[in-house]
């Protein structure tokens, strides 16, 4: 499915990848190169030199080799097919034959068993393609007389377009909603509506599920209403003001108490809130906790390698902070800026904002806010970043998460390093959530302070290697060109955020669920390329799901970023030798690192396929995001160039701990619980935008996403007996 480039070996010199070549060989390919232009028969001629303007015809005088010369041949042919120059004398006097004619017995023979394997090559496709054939024809019988389950049409595999499947189904599920809106109007004739706020609000947009569990398609349902938000009015901003300052007061208390607010779990590791003391502490805010959801509130601190001020400066520009957090935030947009601050700084800052964040699995719904986020430095060297809800500025009753005062305080420390201390405290409805993510959300670990934390310190490592100059020469395949790097590295970027933006259960997706399954369900969607250079044009189709693996998240991880073990999942390699070719270490980890791969495949149009590879890991995730990439682009890329005009389509895995041991079962933790992963692949299904897209490319992704989830689930296992 990748469209690997046939590069000129002399483009290739960059990255070594031309191959020796041997005398001998080029010599064999100069005398085939004489051959093809030399007329011989099974007999070989001997008397056809003359001239050629002589008009009397010459009789042809033919030799026929002897029995023996034949065998002394056949026998010399299975050892050496390609003899040289000096081979071919030595058995021409051997044999009593001129050289020139041990060399045409030669070429004739290659020609022969050339043709026979073809023979035998097509004679087994015919045989296959009859069998398939009828196997079709078998198929098509049986469905002819059946029924989609779902819509109640009937089934036409490879007649119907994708599209058009989804129409069918989104009427049958209108006819149902038309029904049933029918039958509460009916029931409610007369009465005032108002009474009645959940009828009157759209219905959210659903999936078109084939086989979701029920209440999961309500997971899509904020799009539309972020969307709809408009600039505050003038009347609101003192108000909005008056709640970022309180929010930020909360903020700083929050970061600096201890017990009884924050209560220290059993083993040490963890900080629990105390509800009921919250609510005495800080009584104002943006009111009661709304019924029907859940509290989640954690804090958490480190010291990262980055400047006070530069931390300020991504935390206030939602650019920065979306790249930063890719893996936890999968869009975000300011609204309004109400203030940019005194003093040349971000010194009284006031932000509006949107933000939908995530966790990478299309099982987990998104959960999207409209805050304030405000900036203030309290002492020198001490700044404080705070985002608050906005929501009670608007009426609704479809909200499914409040950020409460949540943020971060920062302290300078020596040497560049900055000490960070953050509490995430929101209220959410989480009913949406999948059972086999149920655990891990309801702890707290999947959107908690400790993965922002986690996420920030492995990000501020990934900036230091950026920036970093003194770079060992020693081992072999590490990029020391300073522009390379940062290319190779920028280009990397985009590819994780592609993929996490891509692999989430947002409300910019609507995926489908191919049933049958079960837990394993893969989920589909369709997204159109047109006039992105960082992206090839066409139908792109993804594919992604999500399953539980009884094995640590350490192992998971360090399994799937080993080039020697690739061959063990990785379809599309065709079992070839993958090496790695250059990389960039960006972490203290050995797992966080850079990588370009090479596929050493049997199959030949795929010799030169290059793979970039970013393998990342932290406390609370990892991730293994790939792409084939264009051999030339790379080596613009390496040499310092621009790499948004290269074109990406990544896939990959995220692995996160199943959150069954006390501490939710970090990714260090090697013996703690299983991992839940997630693999998402990205297919170019068809080159021309308008095409349509049919379910026999959906069919052949979902068996591709299946076959690889089994390698693993059979590779590790075997690893974990």
């Amino acid at each position: 499915m990748f469209q690997p480039n046939s590069m000129m070996e002399g483009q290739l010199h960059p990255l070594e990848m031309t191959q020796n070549t041997s005398e001998s060989e080029i010599a064999r390919m100069r005398d085939e190169e004489f051959d093809s232009t030399t007329k011989s028969g099974s007999e070989n001629n001997e008397g056809a030199s003359g001239n050629d303007q002589d008009p009397r015809p010459k009789k042809k005088r033919y030799h026929r080799h002897t029995q023996h010369q034949i065998q002394e041949m056949e026998a010399f042919f299975k050892e050496c097919p390609h003899p040289d120059d000096k081979r071919r004398k030595e058995l021409g006097r051997e044999l009593g034959l001129e050289p020139l004619q041990v060399k045409f017995w030669f070429q004739n023979k290659r020609t022969q068993m050339k043709t026979q394997h073809e023979r035998q090559d097509n004679t087994q496709l015919r045989t296959e393609n009859e069998k398939l054939r009828l196997d079709n024809m078998r198929y098509r019988e049986a469905l002819s007389t059946s029924s989609c389950p779902n819509c109640g049409g009937p089934t036409a595999v490879g007649q119907m377009s994708f599209d058009e499947h989804h129409l069918r189904l989104e009427n049958a599920r209108l006819r149902e909603e038309i029904d049933r809106i029918s039958a509460i109007a009916a029931k409610y004739v007369g009465k005032p509506m108002l009474n009645y706020p959940l009828l009157s609000s759209p219905m959210p947009p659903r999936p078109l599920d084939f086989g979701a569990q029920p209440g999961t398609g309500e997971m899509y349902g904020a799009g539309e209403l972020l969307r709809s938000i408009g600039a505050p009015t003038e009347a609101d901003k003192p108000m909005i003001i008056e709640l970022a300052v309180a929010a930020m007061e909360e903020l700083v208390r929050m970061a600096q108490m201890g017990e009884p607010l924050w209560i220290t779990s059993l083993d040490g590791t963890n900080s629990m809130l105390n509800e009921e003391e919250y609510i005495g502490t800080f009584p104002r805010g943006i009111g009661p906790k709304p019924t029907g959801v859940k509290c989640e509130a954690s804090r958490e601190t480190a010291v990262v390698i980055m400047n006070h001020i530069n931390l300020v400066e991504i935390l206030m520009d939602v650019h920065q902070w979306s790249t930063v957090f890719s893996g936890i935030v999968s869009k975000a947009s300011t609204l309004d800026i109400l203030s940019t601050g005194v003093a040349g700084n971000y010194n009284g800052a006031l932000q509006l904002m949107t933000a939908e964040f995530q966790v990478p699995s299309p099982l987990v719904p998104t959960r999207e806010s409209y805050y304030v986020r405000y900036c203030k430095q309290h002492a020198e060297g001490t700044w404080a970043v705070v985002d608050v809800s906005l929501d009670n500025l608007r009426s609704s009753p479809t909200v499914r998460c409040r950020r409460r005062p949540s943020g971060c305080l920062i302290q300078e420390m020596p040497n560049g390093y900055s000490r960070v201390t953050w509490v995430e405290h929101v209220e959410v409805d989480d009913r949406g959530v999948h059972n086999l993510y149920k655990q891990l959300v309801s702890s707290g670990h999947a959107f908690g302070a400790r993965r922002w934390v986690a996420t920030l310190d492995r990000q501020c490592e990934r900036l230091a290697s950026v920036m970093a100059t003194n770079i060992p020469t020693g081992d072999v395949g590490v990029i020391t060109n300073q522009d390379g790097r940062k290319s190779m590295l920028k280009l990397a970027e985009r590819m994780v955020i592609s993929f996490c933006a891509g692999v989430s259960a947002s409300t910019a997706h609507t995926w489908t669920t191919l049933s049958g399954t079960g837990a394993d369900d893969v989920r589909v969607m369709t997204r159109k390329s047109v006039d992105d250079p960082g992206r090839p044009p066409g139908i792109v189709l993804s594919a992604a799901t999500s399953f539980w693996l009884p094995v640590s998240p350490k192992r998971v991880f360090d399994f799937l970023r080993d080039e020697n073990s690739r061959s063990e999942w990785d379809i599309l390699s065709n079992g070839g030798v993958v090496q790695e070719m250059a990389h960039i270490a960006n972490g203290r980890d050995t797992g966080n690192c850079v990588s370009l791969l090479r596929v050493n495949s049997a199959n030949s149009s795929q010799s030169n396929m290059l793979i970039l590879q970013e393998s990342c890991t932290d406390p609370t995730a990892s991730f293994v995001i790939y792409a084939p990439v264009d051999i030339v682009a790379m080596n613009v890329v390496l040499n310092g160039g621009d790499p948004d005009y290269v074109a990406l389509l990544p896939s990959g895995f995220a692995i996160l701990p199943d959150g069954t041991t006390a501490t939710a079962g970090g990714i260090a933790d090697a013996g703690s619980g299983g991992s839940l992963l997630t693999v998402a692949f990205q297919i170019l299904v068809d080159s021309v935008p308008t095409a349509k897209l049919s379910l026999g490319s959906v069919e052949t992704v979902n068996n591709l996403i299946a076959c690889t989830v089994e390698r693993i689930k059979a590779s590790l296992s075997c690893e974990n007996a």
